[in-house]
């Protein structure tokens, strides 16, 4: 199908950016990677009169790991995030989930910003950040705030974004040496949207795992954090772990069925990847 026609404007700057949507207000929508927006269009289930193309506005993209978080601009690709050697040493939650992202012409496209301004509950960006207790920059003309990731994410397709404000980069918090990560998912293709995934982060401690975290996609409106789960599998070894947090998951997760996947069928494969991506993190 062909987009609904449309006015677009390329601002130079935030403070463009800011005017045009000021002045249009509903009737614009932001342009970051496109690999969702362009694809609402064509089935359009999206007209907005003006497109707002921020991929001209400058210091909107790259990588920089300090010592003690990582910070990732609105406009960094997928691709990117996939590639960088530093951000992959210092968290490799990102670089695991990056590659379950679409098919690589995507991921060259598709930017961070723009994914976790989308929220698809199905998207990977979101349930990483959860888990991570990341936290977003949130730029208005009147300034920045922060809203934590747990704190962003509202409903299907709807988060903490106001009228006129823009994401324009994410802050997330360093776990700490001896940290291990684990991102699986399941789809019914490679580069399909996925049924149900996991990120799963912990600290071995001898042979148990401590801070545990557990976020899902694919199961809710929204990316779910698993706290009974979590505190089931605490200071256990692996597999202990592993059937602590299965056991404890229907308290966190009420998962709907959708064209394809039963709520049940959605609830047993939470578990069965509960149970792959606490026994990847066994020390």
């Amino acid at each position: 199908m062909k987009p609904p026609s449309f006015a677009y404007a390329r601002p130079g700057s935030l403070a463009e950016a800011f005017d045009l949507l000021e002045r249009h207000g509903e009737d614009a929508k932001v342009l970051a990677g496109g690999q969702s927006l362009i694809a609402t269009l064509n089935m359009r289930l999206s007209s907005p009169a003006l497109l707002v193309d921020i991929t001209a506005v400058p210091g909107l993209a790259g990588i920089a790991v300090a010592k003690d978080k990582a910070r990732i601009g609105a406009l960094t690709t997928h691709r990117a995030i996939e590639r960088s050697a530093e951000l992959g040493a210092a968290l490799p939650l990102l670089a695991q989930a990056a590659r379950h992202i679409g098919h690589v012409a995507i991921r060259n496209l598709g930017t961070f910003g723009g994914s976790l301004a989308m929220a698809d509950p199905a998207a990977e960006w979101p349930a990483c950040c959860v888990a991570l207790d990341a936290e977003l920059v949130v730029a208005r003309r009147a300034g920045e705030r922060r809203v934590r990731a747990r704190e962003f994410f509202k409903g299907l397709y709807e988060t903490d974004l106001a009228p006129g404000e823009l994401v324009t980069a994410v802050e997330i918090p360093l776990p700490g040496r001896g940290h291990r990560a684990s991102f699986i998912e399941l789809a019914r293709r490679v580069g399909d949207y996925a049924i149900v995934g996991v990120a799963a982060l912990a600290r071995p401690k001898g042979e148990t795992l401590e801070d545990v975290r557990l976020a899902y996609l694919g199961v809710g409106p929204t990316p779910a954090l698993a706290p009974h789960a979590m505190a089931a599998a605490e200071g256990k070894p692996a597999a202990g772990a592993a059937a602590a947090a299965q056991a404890a998951l229907d308290r966190d997760l009420k998962p709907a069925a959708d064209l394809h996947t039963s709520a049940a069928a959605k609830m047993h494969l939470a578990r069965v990847l509960t149970g792959r991506a606490l026994r990847a993190l066994a020390p």
